[in-house]
């Protein structure tokens, strides 16, 4: 037996590897990956002879995937989006939901299959999504901190959806509302522990490497423990574990120990699901195709209607709308907790599975190609501009083309650079796609225009034939490019900076005619060299520079500029000049 087991998971776990190798090699996504080796070694060739085994460690891979989830869980990124994220994604969710459960209905599936089905196209994987906007540097992009938040969301919708189905055969009402009462108390036990027990334990603890590890293990599985006790699902415990560690300065440490944990049990989780696909229980390629058809189009549609419904332009609609067009791996948590109560059939799941392989490999092409895509279709939907009439009114621009620097992203450097140039009394033209950083310029009587620089519209109405330097603090490659040969076809004295996360990204920034290119991970390095060679013999100069310093940064934490995590370019700042 013990043979078995161990030959089992040395099969999966080489057979995964070997398919997420080839994944890569055509830039797809591991998830689909995962699932296409578990249909080899279980309906295919049938190799996998210890299914209950499996599933038990990929129960495990799901309390390790939702742990991180909930160490992860970062509401501050729903906060500075809460209106097309909170209100618009919850929105959508409800729409989506509800169209996909009536058409499920009109196709003859039964009202609970139909329920599920609603629940499966509803979701997005954040996983996935997360990885490829990561890939492509586009997190802490607008699209990109629209789609995380929805994507927070969903992933408590989902919990809370777990939470509800695991209940739902209750006898009664009364036991529902007493199955509701004990998740409130959990949730509560959470609260507590997150407050005041985990961080004196983890103070303590976390001097010891080993131990940190050990110990947030441990949390993960008392909680997974204690829900399985008051009969909930251990997803339900292992999320509320991540959630009540989040808080401690230690969490990054936390997630970067047991994210190898996770990694290795929920690839033997995405296998299992494969593995328990049949092919003789399939509800046949019509309904496949209809509700691909939903999750590729339908979803994405109602997700750019709601983005320039808030305000939105078209292109941060659409790139966002696209980033969803998936199913989530929620969605296959789900499915596969139904399966196991019994509320759907072996049809179902398999659905669910087809419709993860199609849609989460789409979206990986989606994602990549998201531009080109863009630019295809843009004209389509130009009538959504009527809804982001508010936000295309966000601009001062008092003065027409007649501007000496145009700066791209007013940010932390942003900051700095617009007090530089009223400094030296040069006429600043500012660009952002944060309405309340707009908002905050024209109430200081800065020149300046709301829109997304990688919008084409907007590259073209900036003046570069008067410019003198054009400044760019925004890290994307391919957007700087454009800026960079924009800027020196319409005027080649002007002075171009960008900015750039890599060497790599610097060097091609460069090639294409950048005049200098900052990258703010070596600009800490050699601030300290050029202070070192100033106040190496004189401690009196260096504290004067401390203390302006520390002025500084108090003006800054005012403004809100304190955060790290905040991404440059969208950050929300109140701001003032005249300091």
């Amino acid at each position: 037996m013990v043979n078995n087991i161990f030959a089992d998971i040395s099969v999966i776990i080489i057979i995964a590897t070997a398919f997420a190798i080839i994944a890569r090699k055509f830039r797809q996504p591991l998830i689909p990956a995962y699932m296409l080796a578990g249909i080899v070694l279980g309906p295919l060739l049938g190799i996998i002879t210890n299914a209950e085994v499996i599933f038990t460690l990929s129960e495990i891979g799901i309390a390790f995937l939702l742990f991180i989830v909930g160490l992860e869980m970062d509401f501050k990124k729903i906060k500075e989006v809460w209106k097309v994220a909170g209100i618009g994604g919850l929105a959508m969710n409800i729409f989506v939901y509800t169209f996909a459960f009536v058409i499920a209905l009109l196709m003859g599936f039964i009202f609970m299959e139909a329920a599920y089905i609603g629940i499966i196209i509803a979701f997005s994987s954040t996983m996935v999504v997360v990885k490829l906007l990561s890939d492509k540097r586009e997190i802490s992009s607008v699209h990109g901190r629209i789609v995380i938040g929805m994507l927070l969301l969903q992933d408590i919708l989902a919990i809370l959806a777990l939470s509800v189905l695991q209940s739902i055969d209750q006898a009664s009402w009364y036991l529902i509302f007493f199955d509701i009462g004990k998740g409130v108390f959990f949730i509560l036990l959470a609260w507590a522990g997150a407050k005041f027990i985990f961080p004196k334990l983890f103070a303590d603890i976390s001097k010891h490497q080993e131990l940190l590890f050990l110990g947030s293990v441990s949390v993960c599985f008392l909680f997974s423990m204690i829900a399985h006790l008051i009969h909930y699902s251990i997803a339900i415990g292992s999320f509320l574990a991540g959630i009540s560690l989040a808080g401690l300065p230690y969490h990054v440490a936390i997630i970067a120990k047991v994210k190898s944990l996770r990694d290795f049990f929920a690839t033997i989780f995405f296998v299992s699901l494969g593995t328990g696909l049949t092919f003789s229980a399939f509800s046949g390629v019509w309904p496949l195709l209809v509700f691909v058809g939903l999750v590729v189009v339908m979803k994405p549609g109602i997700i750019l209607f709601i983005c320039s419904f808030f305000g939105y332009k078209r292109r941060i609609g659409f790139l966002s709308a696209l980033s969803m067009a998936q199913i989530s791996e929620f969605s296959l948590i789900i499915v596969a907790q139904g399966r196991a109560l019994g509320h759907i059939g072996q049809d179902i799941f398999n659905l669910a599975i087809y419709l993860a392989l199609i849609t989460i490999g789409l979206t990986s092409y989606f994602i990549k190609y998201e531009n080109s895509i863009y630019y295809k279709f843009t004209d389509r939907f130009k009538f959504l501009d009527n809804f982001s009439k508010e936000e295309q009114l966000l601009e001062y621009v008092p003065e027409k083309d007649d501007y000496d620097v145009l700066l791209i992203g007013h940010n932390r450097i942003g900051f700095s650079i617009t007090k530089t140039v009223q400094k030296l009394s040069k006429k600043l033209l500012v660009v952002d796609f944060n309405p309340e950083v707009i908002k905050s310029l024209i109430h200081h009587k800065i020149p300046c225009i709301y829109g997304d620089i990688g919008d084409h519209e907007i590259l073209e109405r900036l003046p570069f034939k008067q410019a003198e330097m054009v400044v760019s603090t925004i890290s994307s490659t391919r957007i700087n490019v454009n800026i960079v040969e924009r800027a020196k076809r319409s005027n080649k004295k002007c002075m171009v900076y960008v900015t750039a996360e890599d060497v790599d990204s610097a060097l091609t920034l460069y090639d294409r005619g950048a005049d200098y290119v900052v990258l703010p991970h070596f600009l800490g390095g050699d601030h300290v060299s050029l202070m070192m060679e100033e106040y190496h013999d004189d401690i009196t100069k260096l504290v004067r520079n401390k203390l302006r310093h520390i002025g500084d940064l108090k003006r800054r934490r005012k403004m809100g500029h304190d955060h790290s995590s905040h991404d440059s370019h969208h950050h929300h700042e109140s701001i003032n000049y005249k300091n």
